[in-house]
């Protein structure tokens, strides 16, 4: 599996989006969240991959300074009232986790979580104790994971054993008692 194909598996996660409307508010743009409704300053969010919906299609660019987004070669300028979608973040310790896993063990712990209704975007907290070791000799350990779908959270245990042999074991516990154990050796 080429980096690519990797990065189309976690762009296409449901709730990947915080999805809302804009409005030109006293000479500065503010975003109110759709789900939430919460009220930020479009600024926050400069730099950030966005989609601004025109004719029912999704166009995505990158949000500028002046609340501008730039697609490809085209500017286009925000309306007020406007529907668009602004591209969540990873926990930084869980991105660096999701690369340091082999591809069959990223695959299966994708399927395991999306198929429990979580998404990656779901991630609330993660201790990634691989970080903390040295890539040189072999590397054992746990990380812990939560995610939070707004209907369940999901308890994640990342047992991880890295010699001759690769082992990934994630161990899935929901707070209505669901368990999941899935384990990778390579």
């Amino acid at each position: 599996m080429n980096r690519q194909q990797r990065s189309n598996l976690i762009e296409y996660q449901p709730r990947s989006f915080n999805a809302g409307t804009v409005e030109h508010i006293n000479a500065q743009w503010i975003f109110f969240d759709e789900e939430t409704e919460e009220a930020a300053l479009i600024e926050e969010f400069a730099h950030q991959e966005v989609e601004v919906q025109r004719n029912s299609k999704w166009c995505k660019g990158i949000l500028l300074d002046d609340g501008n987004i730039q697609t490809g070669k085209e500017i286009l300028s925000l309306t007020d009232q406007e529907m668009i979608r602004i591209r969540k973040q990873l926990i930084y310790s869980f991105e660096r986790l999701l690369d340091e896993l082999n591809d069959e063990a990223f695959v299966q712990f994708i399927q395991t979580l999306n198929s429990l209704k979580f998404s990656l975007y779901d991630c609330i907290y993660c201790y990634n104790h691989l970080t903390f070791l040295d890539h040189k000799a072999g590397r054992s350990g746990v990380n812990f994971l939560i995610f939070d779908n707004e209907e369940h959270i999901c308890s994640v245990q990342h047992h991880f054993d890295y010699y001759e042999i690769q082992m990934d074991r994630f161990e899935l516990t929901l707070n209505n008692g669901k368990r999941t154990v899935v384990e990778r050796i390579s």
